[in-house]
């Protein structure tokens, strides 16, 4: 699945030559989307088994609640601490070996090949005691963000206590 352009004349800028018709000839199986796409709903889909990413927090949370593995290739900022939180705290992701600060006029490190990324989507996707306990976790993760929103939840709980406070205090100021 691809996002990231609104229109066919700006995705010759990002996508390879020939990769519209190559999706296309591939069936029903392969879909482009142009724009926005409604990535909370893409991946909390039974198929969906697994999602590369950036590392941003708003996709790692998306993720997490939908329980669904990682491939993870952070950029720039943050999103090498978040890849760090992935793989060694939750535990539900595999790396691509992005190790560095990348722009787009310059790529310093490792440069992230099609094998790399392929090798990574394998692992998340495989078979073997170190998937299968990824996808327990990730599984178990989901039910932990679910319950912590739910009434009586953590993060219920501590909204309803924030609203509670803001409308306290909206009470005792002359606006």
């Amino acid at each position: 699945m691809t996002a990231g352009a609104d229109t066919d004349a700006s995705a010759s800028q990002w996508m390879p030559g020939g990769f519209t018709e190559l999706v296309a000839r591939s069936g029903e199986r392969d879909l482009i989307l142009q724009g926005w796409a409604p990535q909370r709903l893409i991946l909390s889909h039974a198929a969906v088994g697994g999602f590369v990413t950036h590392c941003g927090w708003n996709s790692i949370l998306e993720a997490v609640s939908a329980g669904v593995q990682l491939v993870t290739w952070p950029r720039h900022g943050d999103q090498f601490f978040n890849k760090k939180h992935v793989l060694e705290v939750l535990e539900t992701g595999v790396g691509v070996g992005a190790g560095f600060y990348a722009s787009k006029l310059e790529v310093r490190g490792k440069v992230i090949n099609v094998q790399k990324i392929a090798k990574g989507i394998d692992r998340v996707m495989g078979d073997g005691e170190v998937a299968e306990a990824r996808r327990k976790k990730a599984v178990d993760l989901r039910g932990k963000a679910r319950s912590a929103t739910e009434k009586g939840g953590s993060s219920y709980d501590y909204m309803e206590h924030l609203i509670n406070e803001l409308m306290a205090r909206r009470s005792c100021v002359n606006v």
